[in-house]
């Protein structure tokens, strides 16, 4: 498959670290030279340096025996007229990243297919639908359900009250008798382990299963945490990823958000009637405690600045709110939530790439998903007649060690998977893979 992405800035860059693990043939187009040095640099990839919606540019990428053109640099002009460009000299397919919401709303009225564009993406509206999902349990760090629930993946901090902390998996056991949840990943100290009988919880590991519905409350308990239902959400910033994180959740939570632009609350107020709009500086721990931050279930910080949403949501960490989400630009931040106290740092550009990969993965792979700051992607397989999977039980099967089976749903159910499990047709198999072996698991499922 022939990939083309204009744009060589965080998100190009992680989605092209994405798929030259798949082994695609993949052209980066961006205007600055030290970036593509960087680039070819660290990645197997092409690099083209010119104007992503300059003719010559784009024949010089070959666009004309492109399979799919993906336009995310930092300018919506710039992509939306890549796309059409693209499109007329060749390129099967479209993406195209937007900040615009409008253009996704009136997507059918648009038509933007018969123009050249196939798919929009918005990272900020996409941000907003990652913060409703961490939402669903303040006591989970992440979350996420295949086939409405009947397994999830669930991520817990192993702190100085959790039963399993300095006990190793296989000394954890007794604690799972009726075998409702595989820990699938551990992240400590940046470096994602894939864990093995041997491996052992250490207090600060953020660590993460593949749970059936009754394992869920099980994981929470022996995370020695309380599972408590979130009514009132502040958010701190009235960004796009504000208004639209504000509009998103305003149908289920009661909702007050912070901006320190008078204007902006003006505008807000107008489009949000659902929502208490402030006009303040949400660093100002006296306004915090004003409006109630003690009152407060979770607190949401999506300014524009990194440092501030951090430190916000330590101080609402402080005065006792449960659940903490701050957005951040730098990827490298990501890895931080773990040592400094956030429950959850998202990257908006970090869940784009993640979803143009789940977009172009379609087909192949039921479900896709990634946890924040782990190096490996959940996957979700459904087991076709005759494919290699069958073969054996699986601790014969010789799967890689940096994949491990979280556990299948069969016939309406979620089972978990131990070495003589067998599979059968149609079963829909959840397990976690380092990205490098993602196409040697897919082998297993021809």
């Amino acid at each position: 498959m022939r990939i083309i992405i204009a744009g060589a800035g965080d998100l190009g860059f992680h989605l092209a670290k994405l798929l030259a693990f798949e082994e695609q043939d993949i052209v980066l187009i961006d205007q600055d030279a030290e970036v593509l040095d960087y680039v070819a640099n660290h990645l197997d990839v092409s690099t083209v340096k010119g104007n992503s919606t300059s003719i010559r540019t784009l024949e010089e990428a070959n666009v004309g025996k492109a399979d799919l053109l993906i336009a995310v640099t930092s300018s919506e002009e710039t992509n939306i007229a890549t796309s059409i460009i693209g499109k007329n000299l060749g390129a099967k397919k479209t993406i195209s990243r937007i900040s615009n919401t409008e253009f996704l709303h009136s997507k059918d009225k648009l038509d933007l297919k018969n123009i050249g564009i196939d798919e929009i993406i918005s990272p900020e509206s996409l941000a907003a639908k990652e913060i409703k999902r961490l939402l669903r349990d303040s006591a989970l760090t992440d979350t996420f359900d295949f086939e409405k629930g009947m397994l999830s993946l669930i991520g817990i901090t192993v702190d100085s009250n959790s039963e399993l902390k300095d006990k190793t998996l296989t000394e954890t056991a007794y604690l799972n008798p009726d075998h409702n949840f595989t820990t699938v990943a551990v992240l400590r100290d940046n470096q994602t382990i894939i864990p093995h009988g041997e491996n052992k919880f250490m207090e600060g590991d953020h660590a993460y299963f593949i749970a059936q519905p009754e394992g869920v409350d099980q994981v929470v308990a022996l995370a020695g945490k309380r599972s408590m239902e979130i009514k009132n959400v502040m958010i701190l910033g009235g960004s796009k990823a504000g208004f639209n994180t504000a509009k998103v959740l305003s149908k289920k939570y009661k909702i007050k958000l912070i901006e320190q632009d008078k204007q902006k609350c003006f505008d807000l107020a107008d489009k949000l009637s659902d929502v208490m709009i402030i006009n303040g500086d949400g660093r100002d721990v006296e306004l915090l405690e004003e409006e109630g931050i003690k009152d407060i279930d979770a607190f949401i910080a999506v300014t524009g600045n990194s440092e501030t949403n951090i430190i916000s949501s330590l101080v609402a960490k402080n005065r006792g709110v449960n659940k903490t989400i701050a957005l951040v630009e730098n990827m490298d931040y990501i890895h931080l939530s773990q040592n400094i106290g956030v429950d959850t740092l998202i990257n908006k550009k970090l869940i784009a790439a993640n979803f143009i990969f789940r977009y172009i993965r379609k087909g192949e792979v039921l479900n896709l998903t990634s946890i924040h700051g782990v190096e490996a992607e959940i996957l979700e397989f459904e087991v076709k007649e005759g494919s290699k999977i069958m073969e054996a039980e699986l601790r014969n099967l010789d799967l890689p060690k940096t994949a491990i089976i979280g556990g299948v749903i069969r016939k309406g159910r979620g089972l978990a998977v131990r070495g003589n499990f067998r599979f059968e047709s149609k079963d829909r198999v959840v397990l976690l893979s380092k990205p490098e072996c993602i196409p040697t698991i897919e082998k297993f499922f021809k």
